[in-house]
């Protein structure tokens, strides 16, 4: 039974974290059917998760070091995060949900200009792959364009660039600074999208705001979201650091999964046979982009435990950040 738990427990917790995650948007349009827009929800329940966080770990904030990668890493999950938030409230969930997670055509452009990565063939074919599933769901015979149609679409594809932006800056931030927590790094992401969305929602009217009982309805399912997310953001990063990188980012689209049964249970959203297909080459470039940029896990040490650290391959090509050249696998995100 011990010996189940130590090589079940960590992959159970990343499937239960892409659960969470494939159905938060259900509360989120709670939110926003009491009163509370868009904006305003990704701002206060962030607010409320990055306040968890550092009462939690409060300890960890000795370890905090100024780079300017820490506003570029919260301008990131701030896209991300509102994108994700305002995308699933006023759009098609599922269509939202794919366009964001065209992370494969992003991360590699990212990552050639702020890791250094060689652009590898394989890497721009699942680009190209991820960006075709795009436009064959996206066509329509009226428009003849592969673009999105709503702004709830632009939100999602937006969140998505700002969320493989996110992905390549923890990577770029435990490299230049090792000694900073994992959980500090989450306390970033949730402060940026809270300053971030908080912003936004000065754009956005908010034509009924809750009062009376459906006041204390919405403060309850922020302060319950904002504990849900961060919460889960730590219990999948437990589960990212004791399981390798390629086999913790195919069982992240169980996401997908969960997102499509709960968006056609609660919402009835029923994906067409463009979409299906599109969809298809998604998960496929996401599953390939796994296994092709595969990594070896560092020997169990309790330090690279708790910062989740792998070491990366092809380590010899950043020589450049120092003797050590560990990889970050944590895929730390703000929401959502």
């Amino acid at each position: 039974m011990s010996n189940w738990l130590r090589t079940g427990w960590p992959t159970l917790a990343i499937m239960l974290g892409a659960s969470v995650w494939g159905m938060i948007w259900y509360p989120l349009r709670m939110l926003n059917a009491l009163g509370v827009t868009g904006t305003a929800a990704s701002a206060l329940t962030s607010a409320a998760g990055c306040l968890f966080v550092l009462l939690v770990r409060h300890r960890a904030l000795k370890t905090v070091r100024w780079h300017w990668l820490l506003p570029a890493l919260a301008l990131a999950a701030g896209v991300t995060n509102l994108g994700f938030v305002w995308g699933s409230i006023h759009g098609e969930v599922m269509r939202v949900l794919l366009l964001f997670y065209l992370t494969p055509a992003w991360t590699a452009l990212f990552a050639h200009f702020i890791l250094h990565e060689r652009l590898t063939w394989s890497g721009a074919g699942l680009a190209a792959l991820s960006l075709a599933g795009a436009m064959t769901m996206l066509w329509s015979p009226q428009l003849g364009v592969p673009v999105p149609g709503n702004l709830a679409e632009w939100a999602g594809l937006a969140g998505g660039m700002g969320f493989a932006m996110s992905n390549v800056l923890i990577l770029k931030t435990s490299r230049v600074l090792p000694e900073m927590k994992p959980e500090m790094r989450t306390a970033t992401i949730f402060g940026g999208a809270a300053i971030f969305s908080a912003c936004a929602s000065l754009f956005e009217a908010m034509p009924a705001p809750p009062t009376g009982a459906h006041l204390g309805t919405a403060a309850l399912l922020v302060l319950g979201l904002g504990f849900l997310l961060a919460s889960n953001n730590m219990l999948v990063q437990y589960g990212l650091a004791r399981v390798p990188a390629n086999r913790a980012s195919i069982i992240m689209l169980f996401e997908i999964v969960v997102t499509a049964l709960s968006a056609w249970l609660f919402a009835g959203e029923s994906p067409g046979p463009r979409e299906w297909a599109g969809g298809a080459c998604i998960v496929l470039a996401s599953a390939l982009s796994s296994w092709v940029h595969r990594t070896k896990a560092l020997p169990p040490d309790p330090a690279n435990q708790d910062a989740g650290l792998d070491v990366d391959r092809d380590a010899d090509r950043d020589a450049d950040l120092g003797a050590d050249r560990k990889d970050a696998k944590n895929r730390s995100r703000a929401m959502v």
